[in-house]
């Protein structure tokens, strides 16, 4: 029974100290696969060691986090377009969208950002790893404009209500759901079970946003066993059912086999 956790920034400085023993229990966790995906130039080299270290198991994303949109971001935008351009696997333009929690002075930024890396994706042929952070209309506002048949991807760690999972869902986006669905105050597990598993895909986004029992705790990607367990409760499902049809959702969107 393995598991794919389709977001997870092992590289990230968080996990300077013991990154190996963290992928290590992740694999005996049954986590057959991690998808990193990209913040910005500071992180880049980190992000591309990580996966060389582990051949086969992490797999590369590349795109400006909204968080790191800041006035150079255009210069962010090139190094993104350079990264395409290198000798390297690329399973989705990611981390992307609109986050209005910490800055919203930056809005019009992240807006044009968002734009032009779902027009990358496009003409890439690649899917969208989706970032959204008290901007679910901004963020709809702009599918609304790009949604045709080469827009797709993953709406990352989904916090919304039963209506914006549908929205979501037209886009032909799958549901990236991680930690918060096992919190007590976290909501989407209350109509989740409306949603098909088809379109679900499991994630972590360590190391943050880590799951009961560790919540407040670092998040590593061996802790998507919670998360399974979890939504085999809401699905009234096995874990090897969750596990399955999860795995086979997340190959169909990073095409992999």
């Amino acid at each position: 029974m393995t598991l794919i956790d389709t977001h997870a920034h092992l590289y990230s400085e968080a996990f300077e100290e013991d990154r190996k023993e963290v992928v290590d229990r992740a694999i005996a966790a049954g986590v057959e696969k991690i998808f990193l995906p990209a913040i910005d130039s500071a992180t880049t080299q980190a992000m591309y060691d990580l996966a060389e270290a582990y051949p086969g198991k992490m797999h590369l994303m590349m795109g400006l986090h909204p968080c790191s949109v800041q006035e150079a971001y255009k210069e962010e935008l090139k190094h993104v377009e350079e990264q395409f351009r290198k000798d390297k696997k690329f399973y989705a333009v990611g981390e992307i969208g609109i986050d209005l929690h910490w800055d919203k002075s930056t809005l019009s930024m992240q807006q044009d950002a968002f734009r032009k890396q779902i027009k990358l994706a496009k003409k890439l042929g690649l899917p969208i790893v989706i970032h959204c952070r008290k901007a679910f209309d901004e963020i709809f506002e702009i599918l609304e404009e790009e949604k045709d048949e080469k827009l797709y991807g993953i709406f990352h760690c989904f916090t919304g209500n039963l209506e914006q999972a549908h929205q979501a869902l037209s886009y032909n986006l799958k549901l990236g759901i991680g930690g918060v669905v096992t919190f007590k105050n976290g909501k989407i597990d209350k109509f989740l079970d409306q949603i098909p598993l088809s379109e679900i895909v499991l994630e972590t986004d360590a190391p943050y946003l880590a799951p009961s029992p560790f919540r407040g705790k670092r998040n590593e990607s061996a802790y998507l066993v919670e998360i399974k367990k979890k939504l085999a409760e809401i699905y009234g499902l096995s874990w090897e059912e969750i596990a399955e049809q999860t795995t086979k959702n997340a190959k169909e969107i990073f095409r992999i086999v």
